[in-house]
């Protein structure tokens, strides 16, 4: 019969409750923890509910550049946004246009006055019809926000939103002026964001209106800075909860612009500008921030006098144009929005005066590519490419946003 060592038995009874010990403590641990983030997670709620149905005001989201809108943050995760519109487009729109965004799980506040758009946030099922802001948009982060565009696939040179399409995740819906009603209500929008040309029909704002749509205009294009034109990213990243996107979008681009900014002024002078199908001349404002792009680049936009205060752009008469436009040392072309010349002959052959203006004689008229006006996000980009027009060789034909004529 084998002697039982008590001194072992001690020894392994010892082992033994030291392992049980650590495994009470570990479990007693663990729920303890989780007890610990119950509770966390039970006051996160417990402070964002205090301020359920009530706007006390936290901050302003800062800008460095864009005057025409404005994100204001209130305690409980609601957003006020506001954007100041130009008074050609008030009989579509206020003079401004407010939304009060109004985050998940809590109410509206019952004292909100009646001209104030309230919606649910992060926005979804969005109808957009402007493609710079689809661009500002799919940048961000905030593509799968939209559901409804006025753009078919084929119009498109953002390569996610053809995927888009492909993908079933975007409908087609007519074109701003003459859209499928049919369609848009089947879609039932959240929100409908518009370009500024909405102003020009009329009877579709008041069709949408009449539809229950909600709408706004997006005034990017009027801001009189590129930065600022770029910076309304952030506007549409807090429309789709995608804050970060939007900073990171801005910040890469300014970081180009300042890397632009010790350029030295090439004294060259270029002319900004385009002809409509129906013969009409349109250049660029002095303030706008086209007209800004080329004096940012190191060229001295030809037209600057002109009207230095507004943006956009302006009819001129062929022979006022001549006059100013001869001495310009490079003619940029915008192609999308005019005639579209494939050769130097092609661009002559709009006036016969063209001929004798200097940058024809020299070869240097560039055109715009076709995606020039639907991306806003890459300012920078296209700052550098026309500092590299005024400095490129005879061998130089093709930039990444400018294609030179010849």
């Amino acid at each position: 019969m084998r002697t039982i060592n008590k001194r072992k038995v001690t020894e392994v009874t010892k082992r033994l409750f030291t392992i049980m010990m650590i495994v009470i403590l570990a479990v007693s641990g663990t729920a303890l923890t989780g007890c610990g983030n119950t509770n966390t997670t039970s006051n996160e709620t417990s402070d964002a509910n205090q301020y359920d149905g009530k706007l006390e005001f936290d901050h302003t989201m800062e800008l460095k550049y864009a005057k025409l809108f404005k994100v204001d943050y209130y305690k409980g995760g609601y957003k006020m946004l506001t954007v100041t519109n130009r008074d050609e487009d008030t009989s579509v729109v206020e003079k401004e246009t407010k939304i009060l965004l109004v985050p998940d799980g809590m109410s509206t506040p019952a004292d909100i006055d009646s001209n104030v758009m309230v919606l649910k946030a992060p926005v979804t099922n969005m109808l957009v019809s402007s493609t710079p802001v689809t661009s500002l948009m799919n940048a961000s982060g905030c593509l799968s926000n939209i559901s409804l565009v006025n753009y078919d696939r084929d119009e498109w040179y953002i390569d996610e939103v053809k995927q888009a399409f492909d993908d079933n995740k975007l409908t087609y819906v007519g074109k701003y002026q003459d859209p499928d009603y049919e369609l848009i209500v089947a879609g039932a929008p959240n929100l409908a964001i518009y370009s500024t040309m909405l102003s020009s029909v009329p009877e579709v704002a008041a069709k949408l209106k009449e539809l229950g749509i909600n709408y706004i205009l997006d005034q990017s294009t009027y801001e009189t800075e590129p930065l600022g034109r770029v910076e309304w990213a952030k506007f549409y990243g807090a429309l789709c909860d995608k804050e970060d996107g939007a900073n990171k979008v801005f910040n890469e681009q300014e970081e180009y612009i300042t890397k632009l900014s010790n350029v030295e002024n090439s004294g060259k002078k270029v002319a900004v500008f385009y002809i409509t199908s129906k013969g009409k001349l349109y250049v660029r404002n002095g303030g706008d921030y086209l007209a800004k792009m080329v004096n940012m680049a190191g060229g001295n936009y030809i037209f600057s006098s002109l009207n230095p205060e507004k943006t956009g752009t302006q009819t001129m008469e062929m022979e006022t144009f001549y006059e100013t436009a001869k001495d310009a040392d490079y003619i940029i072309y915008i192609w999308s929005l005019g005639g579209k010349p494939s050769t130097l002959d092609d661009f002559i052959g709009y006036n016969s005066t063209f001929s004798d203006l200097k940058a024809v004689k020299e070869g240097n008229v560039w055109c715009t590519t076709p995606d020039f006006f639907q991306i806003a996000d890459t300012i920078g980009s296209m700052v550098n490419d026309i500092n590299l027009m005024l400095n490129a060789d005879d061998n130089t034909t093709q930039l990444t946003y400018l294609k030179k004529l010849q």
